[in-house]
């Protein structure tokens, strides 16, 4: 089945959007058209078969005068977010001869009654409202041009736009238009827009795809969509006013503060793409400093702060006054990077790094502070950090960006998750919320005794790994697992590197020609560790992979720099080449 979406003018001098969905809600089509047939011919091409269109045009007026029921009811909803419906009435000649959003539904063979199950059929819907009620805003977006609106801001609250509708790519069901040229077409076009024209060739393919996303949510999520008025009198489909929501305020010192988090999301819109390459450079650098100290983790992830959480941040108060008179300044964690370890003592072990290798300027034991409360819960390590000034010139994109690190164990990272899930996204019915709570603490109790003893199995594996090296081999390598063992006994006080770190290290040992353990030994016995250690004075203890990786470059030198396995890291490998010659302080 296909979603379609038809921004409908009034007429057919008018540019009309046409965007079409398949069942992933991924973008296949969006254009602007002209005429009816033009319509039928995009449709028909992208859509043969089943499917549900949003139409913004009104589909049923049977009013001789006034607004239809429908807008009626939907105002008394939507009208203090300024997103209130326009009339429609028979007095308007546009609907003398019926309207042209049922002409169209006909010329695609549509169904257009709202409780229809047909295999093809139509809505009518309304982005403004649908914007409101999906991005939970106080108002409506002010992406329209209208007197008094310059070029800037048009520009921002729709780059506002697109990036709220980007944001539904992690939302159920999810909207997927990254991927899709003809997207990354129109965010070029308001990106470098200049003039009014340009934003406005943009429009109408835009709320095409609010409008064909609103025909999914009503497809596939019902009871998040409520439907104004009847077939009878003409109906509005749109996405279901959250509760708890309120309209942005009125008074001159609200409209002062409402102005003032708006400008801020307008410029935050603007360069959020910078924000998400900032983003993709901090995970890819804090993943190389923990690699490159031979550290054990399971993942390193990041994602860039939303608009909408932007906004919403923004927007918090205290006594009366914003909690952040600056926040494109003073909302730290716009660039967002989470580690996943697998034991609690490598939680402690990248907070160490990180302290060690950048500028630290906050450090959040979340786990503590519930502890110090007598309870359990929610428990990971928040740091704020700002990259080395000499760092910000290799990685311009971050720059004194501060960056939040969250660091937690994979359990501790289940608990969290599943705890967010439940408790925020989910609906808890009140009287089951003690309940709900107490099985949460429990569980968080139950994993954090299941931490400790992962932690002791590991401790365990490790004295004992020294005494299970295998004896000689067979082959004429030696693998990753005889490896990690041989490191355990060689390097006691390391701690464990990634398992595919042992697996490239070993590698790395064959390239050398170093078939056995025992000629590794061997090699291993010209190397001067105490030289090593005090010419690299490491500021945190590098894990067993980390060690090998300085022990085997002070002995082989330029040829190892040279293996193939370490292609993509010959520059920092003669930087510490030459640091552990003495050559650089």
């Amino acid at each position: 089945m296909h979603f379609v979406g038809i921004d409908l003018a009034w007429g057919e001098r008018n540019p009309t959007g046409v965007a079409v969905l398949d069942g992933t809600g991924a973008l296949r089509q969006v254009v602007a058209v002209r005429t009816d047939d033009e319509i039928a011919a995009i449709v028909q091409a992208a859509a043969p078969g089943d499917l549900v269109a949003g139409i913004d045009a009104p589909l049923i007026v049977a009013n001789e005068t006034g607004s239809r029921p429908a807008e009626q009811a939907l105002g008394k909803d939507f009208a203090a977010y300024e997103a209130g419906a326009h009339p429609s009435n028979l007095a308007n000649p546009a609907f003398a001869a019926g309207t042209r959003g049922a002409r169209v539904a006909v010329l695609l063979g549509l169904d257009i009654a709202p409780d229809s199950r047909a295999s093809r059929r139509a809505l009518e819907v309304y982005p403004h409202p649908a914007t409101v009620a999906l991005f939970r805003l106080g108002q409506t977006l002010k992406y329209k041009n209208k007197p008094g609106r310059d070029v800037e801001q048009l520009r921002g609250e729709m780059l506002t736009l697109i990036r709220l509708l980007e944001s539904l790519e992690s939302a159920k069901p999810a909207l997927r238009l990254k991927q899709s040229a003809q997207w990354q077409g129109l965010v070029d076009t308001v990106q470098g827009a200049t003039r009014k024209a340009q934003l406005r060739s943009a429009e109408d393919p835009i709320d095409a795809i609010i409008c064909a996303y609103v025909a999914l949510l009503a497809q596939q999520v019902p009871e998040r969509v409520t439907t104004y008025g009847d077939f009878a009198g003409g109906y509005i489909v749109t996405p279901r006013l959250p509760e708890g929501l309120s309209p942005s305020r009125q008074s001159p010192q609200e409209r002062s503060r409402t102005a003032a988090v708006n400008a801020a999301r307008r410029a935050y819109a603007v360069q959020f793409p910078l924000v998400e390459r900032a983003t993709a450079d901090a995970v890819e650098l804090i993943a190389g400093v923990l690699d490159d100290a031979g550290l054990n983790y399971l993942t390193v992830s990041g994602r860039a702060k939303t608009v909408a959480s932007f906004a919403e941040k923004a927007a918090r108060e205290q006594n009366g006054e914003l909690l952040y008179p600056d926040p494109l300044r003073q909302i730290g964690d716009t660039v967002g990077v989470r580690v996943i370890t697998y034991v609690r003592g490598d939680v402690d072990a990248v907070v160490q790094l990180l302290a060690a290798e950048t500028e630290l300027l906050d450090d959040r034991d979340m786990g503590e502070e519930t502890a110090l409360q007598g309870r359990f819960g929610y428990s990971s390590r928040h740091l704020q950090l700002r990259l080395a000034d000499d760092d910000r010139l290799a990685h311009p994109e971050i720059g004194d960006r501060q960056i939040q690190v969250q660091i937690r164990t994979v359990l501790q990272h289940a608990w969290a998750e599943f705890e967010h899930d439940i408790r925020y996204k989910g609906t808890i019915p009140p009287e089951q919320r003690p309940d709900f709570d107490r099985r949460f603490t429990l569980a968080a109790g139950l994993l954090e005794l299941a931490d400790e003893e992962f932690s002791t199995i590991r401790d365990k594996l490790r004295s004992g790994a020294a005494e299970s090296v295998p004896g000689p081999a067979q082959t004429d390598r030696i693998t990753s697992r005889e490896l990690a063992a041989y490191l355990a006994g060689q390097y006691a006080g390391a701690a464990w590197s990634r398992a595919d770190h042992y697996s490239w290290m070993a590698g790395l040992v064959h390239e050398l020609g170093i078939p056995t353990l025992a000629d590794l030994a061997a090699a291993l016995r010209q190397v001067d560790t105490d030289r090593i250690d005090e010419r690299m004075a490491y500021r945190t203890p590098p894990g067993a992979v980390r060690r090998l990786d300085d022990a085997l470059l002070q002995r082989f030198g330029e040829e190892y720099v040279a293996l193939d396995g370490n292609a993509h890291r010959v520059d920092r490998l003669q930087s510490r080449l030459a640091k552990l010659r003495g050559e650089l302080g």
